[in-house]
C-alpha cells in the first residue's frame, strides 16, 4: 500500500472514530433528558416487554386515574398530594402549583416528575386529559380498553 492510500485510510478512520465518539457523548448526555412513560403498575412490576424498572431519581412520566378521595391540598400553599392508579397498586404524586382546570378525582392525568421512592413522585408538571374519550394508548392497554383516536371536530 502506498503512502497516499495510508494517509487517506488514516484520515477516514480518524473521522469515523471522532464521529462515533461525538454521537456516543450526545446520547449519554441526552439520556438524562428522556422521560419514559410508566403506569402505576409498571413502576412496581416493571415494563411488560423488557421488565425495565424505574430507579429512584429518574425523570418519568406517569399516567393513570386520580383515586377518588385521595386529593389532599395544603391550605397554606399550592401543594397538592394525590394517588394515581390503573388496575394495580397506587402511586402517590406530590405537586406544587396550579392544577389544570380539568383536574378532578376519577380523571385521567399524566404527570411528569422525579421518582423519589418506589411509591412517590415529585411532579413538576400535571396534565389533565382534554377529551373524555382520549386515553394514552399504554394506559388504555393496561385497563383493557380499546384505544380509539379522538374524533375530528366538525366545523
Amino acid at each position: 500500500m502506498n503512502s497516499r492510500r495510508k494517509q487517506r485510510l488514516f484520515a477516514v478512520s480518524s473521522i469515523l472514530v471522532l464521529l462515533s465518539g461525538a454521537i456516543g457523548m450526545m446520547l449519554y448526555t441526552l439520556n438524562d433528558s428522556i422521560d419514559v412513560f410508566y403506569t402505576p403498575s409498571e413502576i412496581h412490576e416493571g415494563k411488560d416487554a423488557t421488565g425495565a424498572m424505574p430507579y429512584v431519581g429518574q425523570r418519568i412520566r406517569i399516567g393513570g386515574l386520580v383515586v377518588p378521595g385521595s386529593v389532599k391540598r395544603d391550605t397554606e400553599t399550592l401543594a397538592v398530594r394525590f394517588d394515581l392508579m390503573d388496575l394495580g397498586p397506587k402511586v402517590t404524586v406530590e405537586y406544587s402549583g396550579i392544577l389544570p382546570d380539568l383536574f378532578r378525582e376519577g380523571q385521567g392525568i399524566v404527570a411528569t416528575g422525579i421518582l423519589e421512592s418506589a411509591t412517590l413522585i415529585i411532579a413538576h408538571e400535571v396534565l389533565a386529559k382534554h377529551d373524555e374519550e382520549y386515553m394514552p394508548p399504554e394506559l388504555a392497554e393496561k385497563l383493557g380498553i380499546t384505544h380509539t383516536p379522538p374524533k375530528e371536530a366538525a366545523y
